[in-house]
């Protein structure tokens, strides 16, 4: 069975409930994973997502702010809540689809200071980090699993438009790099878009929008993610290579979210 996965930051979801519609017929996944959906489970659009053929629903949402769902063609099983979030934000939802276990996340961004002391943002960034970190090191890794979502880190230095200059901005200093690398640790999590396309070519699927032209200023940075673990190597890898696709063209549609959606294919 072939299967294609999503994440998408849709920074609202009743804003944007046309353009998910559109991204769902052109792009076609089998499970949509959003993040900052920006409303209660009440307040959903669910009539748009049962007519885009995705009327399987987990929704964790918020009034205003944060909210994460997952939408799926196919049937959903529920798994265990993970609290992970300790300031009770709607930023986690599981399920368990086609034999495996879909987790997104909407990590906290941390806001403008590295520094845990002086900044509480920041601090509950890392302690968001270190509860899934240690979550997912209880599990094993040939459990199938797969982490989408807006983690709100940029990893390499080829995911930030200016290496040197973003390591002293929140989102890729040293110290949530290194939380990433303990959270990809966990369980050996396989980084689908950096397989497709390694390293030392550019990625970015988030982009400001001070930009007039975000293509034009090119200031972009990774921040959206799909990792698989070696349980579902061989789903990822069944065609001989990672399908993973940054859907940056989704970015210049009108009134874009800042962030473009990422695709990854499995075949079951």
């Amino acid at each position: 069975m072939h299967l294609r996965l999503a994440s998408w930051n849709v920074n609202s979801v009743r804003l944007r409930a046309e353009q998910v519609a559109r991204f769902v017929r052109e792009a076609a996944p089998d499970v949509l994973c959003l993040q900052e959906i920006k409303c209660r489970e009440g307040e959903f659009p669910t009539a748009a997502f049962v007519d885009a053929g995705l009327p399987h629903l987990r929704i964790a949402g918020q009034k205003g702010s944060h909210g994460v769902a997952i939408a799926s063609r196919l049937p959903i099983e529920d798994t265990p809540r993970l609290d992970l979030c300790r300031e009770g934000h709607a930023r986690a939802v599981s399920a368990r689809i086609a034999g495996f276990e879909v987790h997104n996340f909407y990590i906290p961004a941390g806001g403008d200071i590295a520094d845990r002391t002086l900044n509480p943002k920041f601090d509950h960034k890392l302690d968001f980090y270190e509860r899934l970190t240690a979550e997912m090191a209880k599990r094993d890794p040939k459990d199938p699993l797969a982490i989408l979502g807006d983690l709100n880190v940029a990893p390499g230095e080829n995911d930030v438009w200016n290496h040197r200059y973003m390591s002293r901005v929140v989102s890729h200093t040293p110290v949530e790099v290194e939380a990433m690398a303990a959270l990809k640790a966990s369980l050996g999590f396989i980084d689908l878009a950096r397989e497709m396309i390694p390293e030392p070519l550019k990625l970015a699927s988030w982009w400001s929008y001070r930009a007039a032209d975000f293509r034009k200023s090119n200031r972009g940075l990774r921040l959206d993610h799909i990792w698989v673990t070696p349980g579902l190597k061989d789903a990822a890898f069944r065609k001989g290579a990672a399908a993973c696709r940054i859907h940056d063209d989704v970015r210049s549609w009108e009134r874009p979210s800042d962030h473009a959606p990422v695709t990854a294919d499995l075949v079951l």
